[in-house]
């Protein structure tokens, strides 16, 4: 492998020349990794990682389709798209194509914030309204006007709520106001936003928009019930409002069935927005909001031009064109649907298995285990979940966590992910809860029958530790981060149930 430094001067010369507030993963003891292929990522020891994180690496790292046709078009031409050129429109017909109808007007850009960033001023100017309605715990991107509409960040920061932005509860039935055993929690939910909708009125606030990703990720993997968006929709846009979806992470097949996660809602449900991103280039920045042809001549009539100078540059497009291609060639959509289908029902075999183990929710290859301390108060089991992601790093699995306990494992690989990685990484996962398990007490077999009186101890004390540090975590941390970057606190704590 060629490196420039060895991992020791790359941590320094981090520390000293990039941004404090820019963590990387498992940042007690972090991977350098140097290279990538297909859903294995390698480390500069040669060292093979299973990649079940990265969703942005959609048909797989460094696929030689996509290279080959980055290549291709920069050996040729690349420029901004105020030039005409065939690429940026025949990606734009290949995207609407996927899309209902009435969705045939695209923007591109360059990340999914600057997307979520365009699909509020649209819906901002063609409505007259200011007024955002969010999710609880969502997150929409880095740019201050979108960090405004994330509960995500500006919960966990100093910034306090702006006047113009209303928080709706997320539609999780396993752990939200209303639960799956509520008779209708999708009109629930809906009320909800109906009754933001209302009392905004009653201020002199009108809405502009209702924004959502089609399933919340770093809320935690949450799968909105079946006609919670229709509900929303009718609400919103009898306020004169605009449904915005947001598939940055969850589009392109992910869902396996449909191409985009907004159609499992329903044909009936059609959004007047769509943003998406990161998997439109499998790594290469490229992102794109796609809208009606009445929201698009509201926007123009601004006066205002929309000009950005690399979205829907040459390269971008050859390289999203060559992705569709893939996507179809491989057939990875329904690859997405039957290695999905084939690891939610391993998972739940484990769910039946293990104690800490409290929800498997997902479809396709977008999964989240919800991981709990008491199934009946379904509390969550946040110090166990850092520890196994920890634990699968060792055993060469990349997973991380989040929700808003940060107890929910994330499953979102490359769409070339295969039974055979499933099976490898479920495994994994199974001996890993199995030690912890024993250690913290949460197995209902008896531990001592199975153990001498000397590794019992040891348990014990794991136990002990372990619910030290827990107590710890459950507090609210700044210095505590997300999606796998955590404090020494959890390599320790690694360490401990080493049994």
């Amino acid at each position: 492998m060629c490196e420039l430094y060895s991992k020791r001067d790359t941590l320094a010369l981090r520390g000293k020349h990039i941004g404090p507030s820019c963590k990387v993963f498992f940042a007690s003891d972090p991977i350098k990794i140097v290279r990538a292929q297909r859903q294995y990522m390698f480390d500069e020891n040669g060292e093979q990682y299973l990649d079940c994180i990265n969703n942005v690496a959609h048909v797989g790292h460094c696929h030689p389709e996509v290279v080959k046709a980055a290549l291709k078009q920069m050996e040729l031409l690349n420029t901004n798209s105020r030039f005409l050129h065939d690429n940026i429109v025949e990606y734009a017909k290949r995207l609407s194509a996927t899309l209902p109808e009435k969705l045939s007007v695209c923007y591109f850009t360059n990340s999914g914030s600057e997307a979520n960033d365009l699909a509020l001023r649209l819906a901002q100017q063609f409505t007259g309204h200011q007024d955002v309605i969010t999710l609880d715990h969502a997150y929409h991107g880095h740019l201050s006007s979108l960090i405004e509409i994330s509960p995500y960040k500006f919960l966990k920061g100093k910034d306090v709520k702006k006047e113009f932005v209303h928080v709706a509860p997320t539609p999780d039935t396993y752990r939200g106001k209303y639960k799956e055993d509520h008779e209708d929690p999708a009109s629930a939910y809906a009320d909800e936003v109906k009754e933001i909708i209302e009392d905004a009125q009653s201020s002199g606030r009108m809405i502009a928009a209702f924004i959502a990703e089609s399933m919340q990720s770093c809320g935690g993997q949450i799968i909105p019930p079946a006609g919670y968006f229709q509900k929303v929709a009718e609400y919103v846009h009898g306020a004169g409002g605009v449904f915005i979806a947001d598939e940055v992470q969850v589009g392109f097949g992910r869902v396996g069935k449909h191409f985009w996660s907004f159609q499992m809602h329903g044909e009936d449900f059609v959004p007047d927005i769509v943003t998406m991103g990161k998997s439109m280039g499998n790594g290469h920045p490229v992102a794109c909001v796609v809208t009606t042809k009445e929201i698009a001549e509201a926007f123009s009539s601004s006066g205002m031009e929309y000009f950005n100078t690399y979205a829907g540059n040459p390269v971008s497009c050859a390289v999203g064109l060559a992705v569709l291609d893939v996507i179809e060639k491989e057939d990875l959509q329904e690859n997405a649907s039957r290695v999905g289908n084939f690891l939610t029902e391993l998972l739940k075999k484990q769910k039946a298995k293990h104690t800490l183990i409290g929800d498997i929710r997902g479809i396709g290859l977008f999964i989240g285990i919800d991981l709990v301390k008491d199934h009946q108060k379904r509390t969550p089991a946040t110090a166990e979940a850092q520890h196994i992601i920890y634990k699968m790093k060792e055993k060469r699995v990349l997973l991380s966590a989040d929700g808003p306990h940060r107890n929910v494992l994330k499953i979102k690989p490359p769409m070339c992910f295969t039974e055979e990685d499933a099976k490898f990484m479920v495994d994994q996962l199974d001996g890993i809860l199995t030690v912890l398990e024993e250690a913290t007490g949460t197995k209902t077999e008896s531990v001592t029958s199975e153990n001498t009186p000397c590794k019992t101890k040891m348990l014990k004390e794991a136990h002990v530790e372990l619910l030290r540090d827990s107590t710890t975590d459950s507090k609210e941390n700044p210095s505590t981060k997300r999606n796998g970057m955590y404090t020494d606190t959890h390599a320790l704590l690694s360490k401990r149930l080493k049994t």
